[in-house]
């Protein structure tokens, strides 16, 4: 985005382009959307790549999924400082470069016969090391592409776009795998990075950076700085919390549907395909919808009625039996992914909006450290209540957990306003009110 300009007084400012109309978003929006579709690929490529090519168990396949998300807990509150330090441009395209090298390698060590586990794990542990640079640069990097106003639709379509990837990309993975084996279903994912990367490049974009005075302060005060901004802001408090809380009850509901679709239900392995996609088609549906519904409800009551109304449905899932039964799960699964989307794009609009650009990267990091960090502990609780109480059992109490959990949104400020402030307390005076 350009350096904003105030007009000559009795003009009126010239209109921001619609996201889709804009080259940078246009670019950023392709670049990501490739990228999507291959990470999607390498979600069915790289266990398989464990398990076929190199004789894998269970424990090793959950090792290799662990690594992916430990980067969170151990340096993702200095991955925020540092993000909000430097251009987030320059840090996706680093971790696209990273991702790309690390990818690489594993079909070059299996054509040299030198592929082992170890690598692999170090592998998954880089890699996802390299998304969580990227993921949080690039949401602290999207208002410096589009306009405020245009925020709710950038992120509807981006949104779109990850649902249409997790929806078609295992799909594409299976064939590449079957066409041309596990490792080298890999190179598409090398392909999508390098994708990201030339798009990343061709963007002209002036990012507001931090000053000399403040890139010289220690990197412990800046992760301090983030964290207190969280924990002070109402809102944001709340909305991590609340996050927390549902990634902790998806993961572990997670950890045991394929276990309940083919031992408990005895569906068959090509239905548990078909009605396990339904999570991304009612995603895909909350994407398309979200900018209407925030419009016609406002944004905070579209976060709430979402989000607590389509809620109770995931308490059809241990309803499910064979057959005509499996419409319990569908709609289990479905109906809450749509009111899940459409929070996330209210969540994420309001988040950049509200949020001073320059703690960005700080405050995206802090919220994500609570809620990714749930999702293992989350996933361990559901294998041993799946273990402890039988399958259909733990399902009713984590997804009775899930519905409630939802409930927390109405602790604090969001239920007493139609809309999410666009600005924080200190450009706002009925937030300073508020605070």
């Amino acid at each position: 985005m350009t350096t904003t300009v105030n007009p000559p007084a009795g003009q009126v400012a010239p209109a921001t382009p619609k996201p889709a109309r804009d080259r940078n978003f246009r670019l950023l929006w392709a670049g990501e959307a490739t990228s999507k579709v291959g990470s999607a690929v390498t979600g069915v490529a790289f266990p398989l790549v464990a398990v076929v090519t190199l004789g894998a168990g269970t424990v090793a396949t959950g090792l290799l999924n662990a690594m992916a998300w430990l980067p969170w807990l151990l340096i993702g509150l200095p991955a925020g400082a540092w993000i909000d330090r430097f251009s987030r441009r320059r840090t996706m395209l680093a971790a696209d470069f990273l991702s790309i090298a690390v990818l690489l390698s594993v079909p070059v060590a299996a054509w040299f016969g030198v592929l082992s586990l170890a690598q692999l794990v170090v592998v998954s542990f880089v890699a996802g090391t390299a998304s969580m640079f990227f993921s949080t640069a690039y949401q602290a990097f999207l208002p410096a592409v589009v306009a405020k106003e245009h925020l709710a639709d950038a992120n509807a379509k981006l949104q779109g776009t990850d649902q249409v990837a997790n929806l078609a990309g295992p799909g594409v993975g299976g064939l590449l795998t079957q066409a041309v084996g596990a490792v080298y279903g890999l190179l598409a994912d090398v392909v999508t990075f390098a994708v990201s990367a030339f798009c990343l490049l061709r963007m002209r974009v002036e990012e507001p950076l931090p000053s000399k005075k403040e890139r010289t302060t220690r990197l412990r005060d800046e992760i301090g700085e983030g964290l207190r901004y969280v924990g002070r802001d109402r809102y944001l408090r709340i909305l991590a919390l609340s996050a927390a809380v549902d990634n902790f009850t998806l993961n572990a509901m997670y950890a045991l549907t394929v276990v309940f679709l083919v031992r408990t239900v005895e569906a068959p392995a090509a239905v548990v395909g078909f009605v396990l996609a339904a999570d991304f088609a009612g995603g895909l549906l909350g994407a398309m919808i979200a900018r209407r519904v925030a419009a016609r409800l406002g944004t905070a009551r579209a976060l709430l009625i979402c989000s607590i109304g389509t809620a109770p449905f995931a308490l059809l899932i241990p309803l499910t039996q064979n057959g005509f039964g499996l419409v319990f799960f569908v709609l289990g699964i479905l109906v809450p992914s749509i009111g899940m989307v459409i929070g996330n794009v209210v969540v994420t609009g309001f988040r950049q909006a509200y949020c001073p650009p320059r703690l960005l990267g700080r405050m995206y990091a802090s919220s994500r450290f609570l809620q990714f960090g749930v999702i293992p502990l989350g996933a361990v609780l559901g294998g041993v209540l799946g273990a402890a109480l039988g399958v259909r059992e733990a399902l009713w109490i984590i997804t009775a957990a899930g519905a409630l959990g939802k409930l927390l949104r109405l602790v604090g400020p969001i239920r007493a306003h139609r809309d999410l402030p666009t600005a924080p307390p200190e450009d706002n005076p009925e937030l300073r009110k508020e605070q």
